[in-house]
C-alpha cells in the first residue's frame, strides 16, 4: 500500500504541526519546571506519515544509540487519537531521582530501585505527555482523555516497543522529537503517534488555526 498524496500532511500542514508542537513542548518544559525546578530543551520536532507496520523500525532506528531503555505508552482519545510513546536511555530513571531530589536511601530495604525509577519515569512522562497533547489539542480546539500508562523498565528495544498499536494495513502520522534536560546528562524521545481514523479531522483542525492568521 503506497501513501497516497491526499493521504499526507501537505508541507503547510506540516510546518503548522510542527509549530503546534515546540508550543506544546514549551507549556510542558514550563510546568516539569515548577516540579523539578530545571528545564527541558526541545528539538526542532519532526512531522511524517507511515505505515503503521514500518513504525517499529522507524523508531528502533530513531534510538539505534540505546542498546536499552525505558518506555512509556499512553494512549490520548478524542478527535486527535493516537498512542504517546516516551522513551528513556539505560539509568536515566536514577538520573531522574535526583532531579526530584530523592536520597534513595531515605526509601529503606522495603523499595526497590526499580519500583524508585519507575515512579520517576512516570511522574516525567505523566507531565510531558499530559502537557504536550493537553496543548497541541487545546490549540485545535478539542478535548482529549488519557489511558493509563503502560511502562517498561529496562529493556531492549526489541521488546519494548509496541508492534501492534493500530491496524497493520493503516497509516499513522508521527510527531517526533529529541528533549534534554538542561543541566544534566538526561535525554529522551517523544513520539506522538496520530491514528489515521483522526487523519481527516486533523487536516481539517490544522487548517482552521491557520485561517485565524492569514
Amino acid at each position: 500500500m503506497s501513501i497516497a498524496a491526499e493521504q499526507a500532511l501537505s508541507r503547510e500542514e506540516q510546518d503548522i504541526l510542527q509549530e503546534l508542537m515546540n508550543i506544546a513542548f514549551g507549556r510542558a518544559s514550563a510546568d516539569l519546571a515548577e516540579v523539578i525546578d530545571t528545564y527541558v530543551v526541545l528539538n526542532v520536532p519532526e512531522v511524517r506519515t507511515l505505515k503503521v507496520v514500518d513504525l517499529p523500525e522507524f523508531i528502533s532506528t530513531e534510538i539505534s544509540d540505546h542498546d536499552i531503555i525505558s518506555i512509556v505508552e499512553q494512549s490520548y482519545l478524542g478527535r486527535f487519537k493516537g498512542v504517546a510513546l516516551l522513551i528513556f536511555p539505560s539509568g536515566a530513571g536514577r538520573e531522574l531521582l535526583k532531579l526530584f531530589g530523592d536520597n534513595v536511601e531515605d526509601y529503606g530495604e522495603d523499595v526497590s530501585m526499580a519500583a524508585l525509577e519507575k515512579e520517576s519515569i512516570l511522574e516525567v512522562s505523566n507531565i510531558l505527555i499530559g502537557a504536550c497533547v493537553g496543548k497541541v489539542v487545546e490549540l485545535l480546539d478539542d478535548e482529549v482523555s488519557f489511558s493509563p500508562p503502560r511502562i517498561i523498565i529496562e529493556d531492549h528495544p526489541r521488546n519494548a516497543i509496541p508492534c501492534e498499536i493500530f491496524e497493520p494495513d493503516s497509516l499513522a502520522t508521527v510527531m517526533r522529537t529529541v528533549f534534554q534536560f538542561s543541566d544534566r546528562n538526561i535525554s529522551g524521545y517523544l513520539f506522538l503517534i496520530n491514528s489515521n481514523e483522526s487523519f481527516q479531522w486533523l487536516k481539517k483542525a490544522l487548517n482552521r488555526f491557520m485561517e485565524q492568521y492569514e
